[in-house]
């Protein structure tokens, strides 16, 4: 099955190793995740906080919430 979720906004730390992504679903309810990728591994970005199940009803909601979660966001923003 093809990934319905729209990326809304994305923010990268320094070095492009570690990521945020706040997205919204098909059912309008708004999430975020962290994502990790190592240069040596070619399989991509993969998640690492297991926030994606969270739902939020704006994304400000959820970029608030990411913003709490994730140490390192709050530097970004």
């Amino acid at each position: 099955m093809a990934h319905e979720n729209k990326v809304v906004h994305s923010v990268n730390l320094d070095g492009e190793g570690l990521c945020v992504d706040v997205f919204q679903r098909p059912d309008g309810t708004y999430g975020f995740e962290e994502y990790r990728r190592d240069p040596e591994d070619p399989r991509g970005w993969y998640p690492v906080g297991f926030y994606g199940a969270q739902r939020f009803d704006s994304f400000e909601a959820a970029q608030r919430n990411a913003l709490q979660q994730v140490a390192w966001l709050k530097d970004r923003l």
